[in-house]
């Protein structure tokens, strides 16, 4: 059978080891291993700290190179400072025209891959199916960017712009032979915007990476009080307000917080957490500190803003559960991520922020056997339905039937 040629296309990749960049670059190298030909386009590193890795940095703006046996074309694209909405629009246009021209080095392909955000991206997949007549559109939704946009607060409220927007991302959307998204409640909100067929892809875990029989204790997590964990990106989408009333109910006599990640509300988080004696504030860990870090923390926490429900499934959540740890979470009470975490029993689920879940976090941290069963639990769910073999095995086997 004659070798599959598949384009690639994201803003994020390797070395980028966090989010969207984590996923696509494994999804690429999985498909390698099973046979495919793949070809990436690219934008160079710059998540989640929001400037270009420092490394690429004197790179040409158009730049090739042959990354663990993939070819990858990057385009040096503009990245904000401080990454306001109209800054990410002008970011997201930047990396989209520069990277028409990448395109046309690809001479063969067969099938299309384009990761939103950003929903520009599904543009240059066109262009690319276009080009090659009997190629296919694979459009995968790590997140709704416009829809978050509006939750979060990062665009103004719904206008003649986010009219527009709208509408071009149906037009887009309606471009692609299929569509998959990383959670059912977004599954459902995809049926609304494209006619497309659609498939269940959701994010995965390697339970041999993240793995708490091998894991080391961490140097950032030592101390002998009660270690509460937040690892992930620092931006628009957690309620960093509630996190910081949070940290002042704390007992510091027995609690610990520590804040490893990066992200448009660093400089914010950082001035805010100056005054605390018991918060420790830690870039982020390359990937292969990942499971010493999880899986040294007592307890995970996660503060999504209350008004984000469809539009994310947030990922660190099943690194979180496969650490074999407890986790309190807050977020939308129509949240897909509320039905895991109660199925599994693997951590507390709150609508909203209050003295419960203090009260809630005191008795559990008294509660050992509760602690270990909790974290069993969140684990055992993940691994039965999230791992990342299984998920990728039915990726491929879609791939072919396309």
């Amino acid at each position: 059978m004659k070798q599959k040629h598949i384009t690639f296309i994201g803003l994020n990749y390797a070395p980028e080891d966090t989010a969207i960049g984590l996923y696509s670059t494994q999804w690429v190298s999985f498909l390698k291993e099973n046979g495919f030909n793949v070809t990436v386009i690219t934008a160079f590193p710059y998540y989640p700290q929001w400037k270009i890795e420092p490394s690429y940095k004197k790179k040409p703006t158009f730049y090739y190179e042959r990354l663990n046996g993939i070819d990858v074309y990057r385009y040096k694209q503009y990245v904000p400072k401080n990454p306001t909405f109209l800054k990410r629009i002008i970011h997201i246009l930047d990396f989209t025209f520069g990277s028409f021209r990448n395109l046309y080095k690809i001479k063969e392909c067969d099938v299309i891959i384009a990761v939103v955000p950003f929903t520009s991206a599904v543009l240059l997949g066109w262009v690319q199916k276009k080009r090659f007549k009997n190629s296919k559109l694979w459009m995968h939704i790590q997140d709704f960017e416009f829809d978050a946009a509006l939750q979060t607060g990062m665009g103004k409220k719904k206008n003649i712009v986010f009219s527009l927007l709208f509408k071009l991302e149906k037009w887009l959307f309606s471009k692609s032979d299929i569509a998959s998204t990383i959670s059912q409640s977004m599954l459902k909100r995809l049926s609304e915007k494209t006619p497309s067929k659609q498939f269940f892809l959701p994010n995965w875990i390697d339970e041999n990476q993240i793995n708490p029989d091998n894991a080391q204790t961490h140097t950032y997590l030592t101390s002998d009080k009660i270690k509460i964990l937040y690892s992930g990106n620092i931006g628009d989408k957690q309620d960093w307000n509630t996190f910081v009333k949070f940290c002042n109910d704390l007992d510091t006599n027995i609690y610990e917080v520590i804040v490893v990640g990066d992200g448009s509300k660093k400089e914010w988080l950082t001035e805010q957490i100056k005054s605390f004696t018991n918060i420790t504030y830690y870039k982020p860990v390359p990937y292969e500190e990942l499971s010493d870090l999880l899986c040294s923390a007592d307890i995970h926490i996660l503060f999504q803003k209350s008004e984000v429900v469809d539009t994310v499934m947030p990922s660190k959540v099943l690194g979180m559960m496969a650490s074999a740890k407890p986790s309190i979470l807050i977020g939308n009470k129509e949240s897909e991520v509320k039905t895991i975490l109660e199925i599994s029993k693997g951590g507390f689920y709150y609508s909203k922020y209050s003295g419960r879940l203090i009260d809630d976090m005191n008795k559990l941290i008294k509660n050992n056997d509760l602690c270990i069963t909790m974290g069993e639990n969140a684990r055992r769910y993940v691994i039965e339905n999230f791992s990342k073999n299984t998920i990728l095995s039915n990726m491929v086997d879609k791939l072919h039937n396309l």
